[in-house]
């Protein structure tokens, strides 16, 4: 019972995660084309998002079920500060070895962000 807990929310999570890298890979190629000096900085800024978030959703699906219930909320606040670290760090190499336009950067970053939830919001009104 327990995995099919996890299960569930693994494959909305994988679902979602889906959204993101089709967005994201869109938003690529039209900047590859009208901007091509700004790509780098949004492949940096969608990567800025997707990774953390997808290590963000596998931590937290680790566990499910009530006799796991401190594990589930201990894996999901782990989860939570690594992906907090993890975009700190994309970042502050986007800024500091890359020297990426804010921007570009940022928008790629808020598009795949927003993918997510409109993903999400999708996926939900069609269950």
């Amino acid at each position: 019972m327990p995995t099919n807990l996890a299960k569930s929310g693994k494959n909305l999570a994988k679902k979602g995660i889906f959204a993101q890298c089709i967005s994201s890979l869109a938003l690529i190629v039209i900047v590859l084309f009208i901007k091509p000096e700004y790509t780098v900085a949004v492949i940096f800024g969608a990567l800025s998002f997707i990774i953390p978030h997808s290590f963000f959703a596998y931590w937290s699906f680790r566990y499910a079920g009530a006799t796991k219930s401190k594990l589930v909320v201990q894996s999901f606040s782990q989860g939570l500060k690594i992906k907090l670290a993890l975009t700190a760090i994309f970042f502050a190499i986007a800024f500091t070895q890359l020297n990426a336009p804010p921007f570009p950067l940022m928008g790629a970053y808020v598009l795949a962000m927003v993918s997510q939830w409109f993903a999400m919001y999708r996926l939900r009104h069609m269950s």
